[in-house]
């Protein structure tokens, strides 16, 4: 033995682990049995398992289970890794086994050191910290624990945020009359407050849709133990334990009502995981959006001009790039790509338990925390910062042959495509060609083309 080591055994035997490391045998041999990649699990996720601990904790002292030194000094010992210490100590790889174990077993070590070092005396890792659990019940918890925090802490105001500017933005440019797209071609008018507020509604939708699901995720599956019977629980573990820890956390959380389903599938965060993907699907539009209405500012749409942020190229001085959205796409391109690893590993429920919830945790937790982060982004450096360019967009709007459509009423398609083709074709505003090639009066015309009067619908009178 090294002298830089000590001597831990487990009922498997005796392992060398580094002298100063908290964690103990059974972290040791997963330390050394996956060396796959340099992915750890999520500090969010450490953070939601120190909890489950405390509120057991809590709760086996409640039920008289555990003496009172020693549920004190592991309460103490939870709050230290929830409030961000010793996150050293935690480094198995996320690729290890599908139940998350090695995972449960680190903290169980790391709090039973730490209480240990606090008391003076033995503290266990498996009879005290792990009291009344099991690594089956553990881990679908703290994922859940950790999905809910992170949501209502971090993702859900974000999106808010992001709905606030929007909707200001909207107010703003309520009166900007733009030309309008489909197919990528000129199409009636709307105006930007309008375009803006269908962004605006995207992500409202997409944040109703997260918060439905989170009232799935929120139901916990503490109290199952090994295969959802809740062996070697009291059986009023599960009712304190969620008491507890919604007390702690400050969100609403329940007990499943059947630890089978909690257990043996990852449904609720499938669910969950899904929404997310609806919400990375909206941020790609919008953010491809302002990719197109930014573009030029000579050969594009040049319909807005992004806040400059940084030279856009090595070799072409002037160019600026738009940055953000291009970071929001990629950001919503890895969600859907987190999405997908999601739903395939939740379909590894094999009877009484899934067997892939590390890769869950560490997908997932990524997604909540990526779409916080450029919710914010997008609103604060794209969003809120972009001016528009008033005479491109008017001078674009005046030689739009689609405006004939609210004539249809009045002269008929096939007239009014013929006064549309004639405009494009001689590149004279359409509102000449009609008074041209019609009965009605320019004054008349101005009524029935107006692009501010088109963009509130009805029908031409």
């Amino acid at each position: 033995m090294s002298e830089l080591h000590r001597i831990e055994t487990d009922s498997m035997g005796d392992v060398e682990v580094p002298q100063d490391a908290l964690y103990q045998a059974q972290t040791q041999r997963a330390i050394n049995n996956f060396s796959i990649s340099d992915l750890t699990m999520p500090d969010a996720f450490i953070q939601a398992l120190a909890y489950v601990k405390q509120a057991a904790a809590r709760t086996n002292l409640e039920l008289q289970l555990i003496d009172d030194k020693t549920a004190h000094a592991i309460i103490d010992s939870c709050q230290l890794i929830i409030d961000g210490a010793h996150s050293d100590q935690f480094p198995i790889d996320v690729f290890q086994t599908g139940s998350g174990t090695s995972s449960n077993m680190n903290v169980n070590e790391v709090i039973a050191t730490l209480a240990s070092q606090q008391l003076g005396i033995t503290v266990s890792p498996n009879d005290d910290v792990n009291r009344g659990q099991s690594s089956n019940d553990a881990i679908p918890t703290a994922i859940q624990v950790s999905a809910a925090i992170t949501c209502h802490q971090q993702l859900l105001p974000a999106l808010k945020h992001l709905e606030q500017v929007l909707a200001q933005k909207s107010q703003q440019f309520s009166h900007c009359v733009k030309t309008g797209r489909t197919h990528l071609m000129d199409a009636m008018p709307i105006t930007l407050g309008q375009e803006l507020g269908g962004w605006q509604s995207q992500i409202e939708h997409a944040r109703n849709g997260i918060e439905q699901a989170l009232d799935t995720v929120s139901a916990l599956a503490q109290g199952g133990t090994a295969v959802g019977t809740g062996i070697n629980t009291h059986p009023h573990f599960a009712a304190i334990f969620t008491k507890n820890i919604a007390i702690a956390t400050a969100v609403p959380f329940t007990t499943s009502s059947n630890f089978f389903y909690s257990m043996s599938s990852q449904d609720a965060v499938v669910a969950l995981s899904g929404q997310l993907k609806t919400l990375a699907v909206a941020i790609m539009k919008i953010s491809n959006d302002l990719r197109w209405m930014n573009s030029g500012p000579l050969a594009g749409l040049g319909e807005i001009e992004l806040e400059p942020l940084q030279p856009g190229s090595s070799i072409m001085p002037g160019k600026v790039n738009p940055v953000i959205p291009e970071a929001a796409a990629m950001v919503a391109a890895q969600v859907i790509g987190n999405d997908a690893t999601i739903t395939v590993a939740g379909q590894s429920g094999n009877f009484q338990l899934n067997v892939m919830l590390p890769v869950i945790t560490y997908n997932l937790l990524q997604s909540i925390s990526l779409l916080a982060t450029t919710a914010v982004q997008l609103a604060d450096k794209a969003i809120m910062t972009f001016t528009v360019r008033d005479e491109h967009i008017k001078q674009a709007l005046s030689k739009n042959p689609i405006l004939i459509t609210a004539l249809n009423p009045v002269i008929g398609y096939l007239k009014a495509a013929a006064i549309a083709k004639k405009a494009y074709k001689e590149q004279r505003p359409i509102i000449d060609v009609a008074e041209q090639e019609t009965n009605l009066s320019r004054t008349e015309l101005e009524s029935l083309l107006d692009p501010k009067k088109l963009t509130e619908g009805g029908i031409a009178k």
